[in-house]
């Protein structure tokens, strides 16, 4: 029976790591006053964004608040639209109409890869 030291079975279950991508499943709830123009686009933005950068591996709960008040005080939820991120933790919240999607990734703590041929540090460059 051939024996595998410590540092070789760390070393196979590092690269089975690095070598599948981790996905993890965002759980969101966008709260919005009933069917305003910008909380229509709100629901529209989240959805766009969550298919081109998280397919698959989300959850989007709208509320309105109009018909179930009763889930925006334990969300401290005063301005409408806010989206509210449980999970992957950290939580976090994005308030607006969520247009801006580079915003909304970064409040999400979503990375995006970059375009090809461009960084994040030339992206705003003439």
């Amino acid at each position: 029976m051939k024996r595998v030291n410590a540092a070789d079975s760390t070393k196979v279950f590092e690269e089975a790591l690095a070598a599948e991508p981790r996905s993890e499943q965002y759980h969101l709830s966008l709260f919005i006053t009933g069917t305003t123009p910008k909380c229509a686009r709100a629901i529209e933005n989240i959805r766009a964004i969550c298919e081109a950068n998280l397919p698959g591996q989300y959850e989007l709960e709208v509320i309105d608040i109009y018909q179930h008040p009763e889930q925006a005080q334990p969300e401290h939820i005063v301005v409408t639209p806010t989206l509210v991120k449980k999970l992957p933790l950290p939580f976090r919240r994005v308030i607006g109409d969520l247009s801006d999607s580079d915003r909304v990734l970064a409040g999400l703590d979503i990375n995006r890869p970059p375009l090809p041929g461009k960084t994040r540090e030339n992206k705003y460059d003439a």
